[in-house]
């Protein structure tokens, strides 16, 4: 153990030193821009204006501490307009940086851990402008300002850290919220939301999440269902089987938990389940396949003992029903083939859903008969679902025009001509399969996402072009609204609220009419699940983070936390230290030595942690590039020589030793890679490219290179005596670069026609850090080639920069609005002979082109101004140590570049901070008050609390809301069921699965809301219904039995508010009796738990009113 942990912490110092702001090291490269910067110090010459370089002032570099009181959450301005007002060119970056909050933590030996050391920061141009677009600098904040403050229970992990282990939804039950990943499943209780994260107990991705527990590897586990009748967890799983979990686990077992009952059900996966009105378990799977487990037989396998766990699978498989089968007459289906998205249970009328993505259908949960099929449309159909000639008909005339002799080729032109052809050729092919997405996207925008049952009783669905559509319990088609343009995903309910997720990761709320009643961006990710527990509305992203909601938000806990929250911000705000070079360089087709690019590269990088390469012109010519777009077509990238120059950088980088790629791009001659530390490779993930092609069509690669987005720079890592932990990054650390030639209107990526809207966008404008570097093609302008080439003779760079065509731009606010760029103290990078060391280099053929400075790396951070500190409301200050053009490097005609940046991160240590979310949700005053007024529970009060019912009898049950202001929302369920012998005692009460109804006993409407002062009747109805002894794979195998002793059941009445936290109840006592006579059951003890109540049982309704007897938590 000793052994290992010196090990780790040689590790950490390591990691710690490739973070920490060290003194750039002795560089033995022969470089221009350090001569330039030398000679223009000690000898002047030709003086041509009145000022240079040697004017500008030189930055200073001081500490300033962490300490903050603003609570303000847009206090920064963010335009840079201000910035350029006086019409100065140049500015100097003062470079500044915060104490450490752990400073009173120490190293071994009793050190104090070592600030950052003072560097000097090189003068910086600001351009002009910035306050739209990806040049508007994005609002930051403590606490997030436009959506509620959340409980972040599981923060967003890193991609990297999840393969295996993504999370694919989630459930709560009363004090446990479940969610079933990859390899099995996993739970938080409730009671532990807010303690701190298990760091380095748990894998990467978990350390700042909450407590959990996780189950043994199992296949991936698509969807959930809660069983609270019988405390179990019920799961569906890629692998076609269902597999039972106990609710009640001990609290002090860290061994991961195994499945109970678990039964092959489908061939391939299980993609939804519920419980029916009569706790039968109904499964969707592929190909529209959907079956019925009958209670009685998962009821007769849960009594079995673990050593028979083979025998109770084999009792569920046989007893199985299968739907599909028995509405396909003559192998014509009534019902489509296609996957089932997901199953409804309408316990209000006793009815499942299931929804397809272009229809629905209906089914009976006592008969399991069908109801109705009809479209999303709200059109019944009569299908019949068999391949059609129709459907074969266009792959038969595609087969034809394949095989259609070609009649003989014109003769082409020339080379030109032939260039031409194939470039456009394949800019057509492109054309054609966007033009054929675009059509079906057309055809499946109202493709059903998600399905939910709604307190009154109505169906809402959601559509892939963000439409809300709302059904009646018939099916029949009432309204549809739009509220968002982005794909459903998901739906909740809570009390009279119907919570929305979304693609673009926006959560709305809605009232029961379809109106909007708040929304907010939940997630920078697709949301995939919802659910309700424990006063919160978890939200589950496609990401794996999972976060809860206040169930009163938008509203004024939300006010109390922020400025709670900000004021304790010193408890869990953190900064670090990074640094990155990027690099770009046009290489003209040609291919660099290892020691050009040890020069350019690997000379610099000894106190960097993050390296990004752009290379320009890597490959070009009209059959490359026409094979470029054809391969991006089909999702292939990358080309030999491309891959050349990745292991050729790797070797320079020295590659598996010290850095590791990352990432990497190429879009036909472009090519950018982003190269990690390796002691901070677990650190830096998220890591996505793009591609805007430019060229014919829009789609050939021609002028963009592909941008690389880190989503975030995921943890820094700290080496302390004491405590070895790992801090997360709370903002995003975006970092675009975009290696690029001319940067045109593209840069906005615009999207064509036929791009599905549902397909999250990288979002340029939400960057903490945006980097463009390479060839931009700028050159200089009102000079000639011979004065071009004296002032660089004469190192004058400061006239040439005035002849600058990107600088007038950008000082003008035409292009690259508000971002920065180091002053340039190196010569013009282009264009050069190759193979011609040193300035009598340049171009002196006869076009004699005149040097400019076409290699660029310019970039904006969080600074809405020139000046800024690094806190949570500008949580990236960078400023450059290097910028300059390795001169010596021959290969190509133009010298690559390199550009080094010190950035200071703020962000937030985020399970801290969930601790003082916890600590202020329980002890402030306000919000103790707040959630005393969400538990009302409108005055309710029953017709009966007993029931009698003979063959074929129909009793009715009253519920009066006493409330004159307030809807009262009720839910009957049924506790249990129980055989009455002949003395009368009952036996214990067993539930069916969900809190199921027996088959015998129908309660319409079982669910709904009562108006103020008006009262909802429920029909109790007993109806035949007799049990099969036994079945075989669907087959009954005997006759029909019948049960004629006298059975009860508890029903229970559940109460709550339209944003309730708690709920009341009321029990009912509902007996059938097979004898005519009039039954009378003393009342119970008080101490029998299950069989509470009393009073005289008749059969019919009692006159009295029976007042809510129970109080339970919600």
């Amino acid at each position: 153990m000793d052994e290992h942990g010196i090990h780790d912490d040689e590790k950490d110092r390591d990691a710690l030193a490739g973070l920490s702001s060290v003194p750039l090291p002795q560089r033995k490269i022969h470089s221009y821009s350090q001569q330039l910067r030398a000679n223009s110090a000690h000898k002047r010459h030709r003086q041509v204006r009145k000022h240079s370089l040697d004017d500008i002032p030189k930055p200073t570099y001081q500490l300033y501490n962490d300490e903050s009181s603003d609570d303000e959450f847009f206090s920064h301005s963010t335009s840079n307009n201000a910035s350029n007002a006086s019409g100065e060119e140049y500015i100097i970056t003062s470079q500044s940086q915060r104490e450490r909050l752990d400073k009173n933590l120490s190293l071994e030996g009793g050190n104090p851990m070592e600030d950052s050391h003072n560097f000097q920061p090189l003068p910086e141009f600001i351009g002009s402008g910035g306050g739209t677009g990806i040049f508007k600098v994005p609002m930051r904040a403590t606490i997030h300002p436009r959506r509620p403050p959340c409980l972040e229970l599981r923060p967003h992990p890193l991609r990297e850290t999840q393969m295996g282990k993504f999370l694919r939804n989630i459930a709560c039950t009363s004090t446990q919220l479940w969610a079933g990943q990859e390899s099995g499943v996993r739970f938080w209780r409730f009671e532990d939301a807010y303690q701190p994260g298990l760091g380095s107990k748990v894998r990467r991705g978990d350390e700042d999440a909450a407590p959990f527990q996780e189950s043994a590897n199992t296949p991936p586990a698509i969807c959930l269902l809660v069983d609270g009748g019988n405390r179990l967890v019920w799961s569906g799983h890629k692998d076609g089987k269902i597999r039972s979990w106990k609710m009640d686990l001990p609290t002090d077992d860290t061994t991961p938990f195994k499945e109970g009952l678990s039964w092959q059900a489908h061939r391939g996966s299980v993609l939804s389940i519920v419980m029916s009105t009569y706790g039968d378990l109904w499964s969707g799977g592929e190909g529209g396949v959907i079956k019925i487990w009958p209670w009685e037989s998962i009821e007769k396998s849960l009594s079995l003992r673990p050593e028979e766990k083979h025998m109770a699978a084999l009792l569920v498989e046989r007893a199985f029903i299968d739907l599909r089968s028995q509405v396909t007459v003559n192998g014509n289906c009534n019902i489509s083939s296609s996957d089932i998205k997901c199953l409804v249970s309408d316990n209000v009328r006793a009815k499942v859903w299931c929804a397809q993505p272009l229809a629905f259908s209906l089914w009976d949960a006592r008969t399991k008969e069908l109801i109705k099929v009809f479209n999303i449309d709200g059109q019944i159909e009569n299908r019949v679902d068999m391949p059609s000639q129709d459907q074969q008909g266009p792959v038969e005339d595609e087969m034809k025009v394949k095989f259609v002799p070609s009649t003989k080729k014109e003769k082409s032109g020339g080379f030109l001509q032939r260039s031409r052809n194939a470039i456009m050729g394949a800019a057509d092919a492109v054309r054609r399969v966007a033009t054929r997405g675009a059509g079906a996207f057309a055809e499946d925008n109202k493709r059903t996402e998600a399905l939910v049952l709604a307190p009154d009783g109505n169906i809402w669905s959601g559509c892939t072009s963000g439409l809300l559509v709302q059904w009646d319990g018939t099916g029949m088609r009432l309204q549809d609204v739009s509220h968002h343009p982005s794909a459903v995903q998901c739906f909740c309910v809570f009390g009279a609220r119907i919570y929305v997720g979304y693609v673009s990761g926006m959560v709305q709320v809605v009232d029961l009419e379809g109106n909007l009643v708040a929304g907010w961006i939940a997630h920078n990710g697709p949301v995939v699940k919802l659910a309700a527990g424990n006063d919160f509305i978890f939200s589950l992203a496609t990401h794996g983070g999972i976060r809860g909601w206040n169930i009163s938000s938008p509203g004024p806990i939300d006010g109390i936390l922020r400025q709670e929250l900000a004021e304790k911000e010193q408890i869990y705000s953190r900064q670090d230290n990074i640094r990155m070079l990027i690099g770009s360089w046009n290489v003209g087709q040609g291919r660099a030595s290892q020691e050009s690019l040890m020069a350019w590269l690997g000379s610099v990088v000894s106190d960097v942690g993050i390296v990004v390469v752009g290379l320009q012109e890597v490959e070009m010519g009209a059959g490359f590039l026409a094979m470029s777009a054809a391969k991006e077509t089909v999702g292939l990238e990358g080309s030999s020589i491309g891959h050349w120059w990745l292991d050729t950088i790797g070797k320079a980088l020295d590659e598996n030793t010290t850095f590791e790629r990352m990432g990497s791009r190429q879009l036909a001659g472009l090519l950018v890679s982003l190269w990690v530390r390796k002691n901070l490779r677990t650190h830096v993930g998220d890591t996505d490219a793009a591609a805007v092609p430019c060229g014919f069509g829009r789609a050939i690669g021609n002028k963009l290179e592909p941008p690389l987005l880190f989503k975030r720079l995921g943890a820094i890592m700290y080496t302390l005596t004491l405590l070895d932990f790992v801090q997360h990054l709370c903002y995003t650390y975006l970092l675009y670069i975009l290696s690029c030639f001319e940067i045109t209107s593209a840069t906005a990526f615009p999207q064509p026609a036929g791009v599905n809207t549902e397909e999250t966008k990288l979002d340029l404008a939400e960057a903490d850090m945006i980097v463009f570097l390479g060839d931009f093609n700028y050159r200089l302008f009102g000079i000639s080639y011979d004065e071009a080439r004296d002032f660089v003779s004469q190192r004058c760079f400061d006239w040439l920069r005035e002849k600058d065509q990107l600088r007038a731009e950008m000082k003008a606010g035409k292009v690259f609005q508000g971002m920065r760029e180091a002053i340039i103290r190196f010569p013009p990078t282009y264009k050069f002979e190759r193979h011609r060391p040193g300035l009598a280099g340049y171009d002196s053929g006869e076009k004699k082109r005149i040097p400019a400075w076409c290699d660029r790396v310019i970039y904006r951070d969080n600074r809405a101004g020139p000046a800024g500190e690094c806190s949570l409301e500008c949580p990236i200050i960078s400023s450059i140590l290097l910028y300059e053009a390795c001169m010596d490097v021959t290969e190509s005609d133009h010298k690559p570049v390199r550009c080094k940046f010190h950035s200071t991160i703020a962000h937030v240590d985020r399970s801290v901070r969930r601790q003082a979310f916890g600590e202020v949700m329980q002890s402030n005053k306000k919000i103790k008050a707040i959630h005393d007024e969400l538990r009302y529970v409108p005055e309710t009060v029953v017709s009966t609390n007993s029931i009698v019912l003979q063959n074929q009898d129909t009793s009715t049950l009253r519920i009066t809301n006493k409330s004159d202001k307030d809807k009262a929302i009720y839910k009957i369920v049924c506790d249990g069921q129980s055989t009455v012998k002949d003395e009368e005692d009952v036996t214990e009460y067993h539930p069916r699965g969900g809190f199921g109804f027996p088959r015998w006993l129908e309660v319409t409407p079982a669910a709904g809301i009562v108006k103020p002062d008006s009262s909802a009747e429920i029909a109790v109805h007993h109806e035949e219904f007799h049990t099969l002894e036994d079945l075989v794979d669907g087959i009954p195998q005997n006759w029909w039995c019948e049960d004629t002793r006298d059975k009860e059941v508890l029903l229970r009445v559940v109460i709550c508010g339209s944003c309730s936290t708690e709920t009341k109840s009321h029990q009912i006592r509902v007996r059938h009796c097979f004898s005519a006579k009039t039954v009378r059951i003393e009342a119970k003890s008080s101490s029998n738990k299950k069989s509470q109540g009393g009073g005289s049982l008749r059969k019919h309704n009692n006159n009295s009113d029976a007042k809510e007897d129970s109080r339970h938590g919600h």
